[in-house]
């Protein structure tokens, strides 16, 4: 798939993106893929997939995991939300559903469709936030098995690529057993941000 979206126009992608139905039958609420992009974004911001929420808003990251996101890069709703300077592509774009312990994983038929074609054409990212162990796995040189493992590994792609836990309020004994993270990495992610949206 990914060879004869490679040639077609920009905006003609991403409208058949947010026309697809590859893994419909698996949705719970149906397919609606939500993705934010341009050609001309900086940033970009790598998450698992939509939650319910977002789902039924249609934007990415509107719930409090986007709140805490935009918190540790240090911009508002605005710059988040500005698709010309930053692109949202999760690995999965459609809600998976729920399940025990929280949402399901990605769809896997998502990544392999999309993915490449949909990152050749940002040609002008300096920043990839990789945000939970799938994205992980997909975006990083060298991933490790666990996202802490990742992330304690932060420099070895920086200043082009940052792995990190999920915001999600469900990582708030994560964030208190790692003290090193906020303390040591958001302040480095905060002067990246800044640097890439002042140039």
């Amino acid at each position: 798939m990914t060879s004869i979206y490679s040639r077609m126009p920009f905006d003609e992608l991403v409208a058949q993106v947010r026309q697809c139905r590859i893994c419909e039958a698996h949705l719970p609420l149906g397919p609606r893929p939500v993705i934010q992009i341009s050609e001309s974004a900086r940033i970009l911001v790598v998450g698992q997939a939509p939650g319910r929420r977002v789902h039924e808003t249609g934007l990415p990251f509107n719930d409090p995991s986007g709140d805490r996101l935009r918190n540790w890069m240090g911009i508002d709703r605005d710059v988040f939300y500005d698709e010309n300077r930053l692109a949202i592509l999760p690995m999965g774009f459609c809600y998976p559903g729920t399940g025990k312990s929280g949402d399901l994983p990605p769809r896997p038929e998502c990544a392999p469709a999309w993915r490449e074609a949909l990152l050749a054409r940002l040609e002008h990212i300096e920043l990839t936030l990789v945000i939970g162990q799938y994205a992980h796995a997909w975006h990083l040189s060298d991933p490790k098995k666990s996202v802490t493992d990742n992330v304690k590994e932060w420099k070895k792609d920086w200043p082009r690529v940052l792995p990190l836990p999920h915001p999600s309020p469900r990582n708030n004994m994560w964030l208190r057993r790692n003290p090193w993270f906020e303390q040591d990495v958001i302040p480095e992610l905060q002067r990246r941000v800044q640097e890439i949206l002042r140039s």
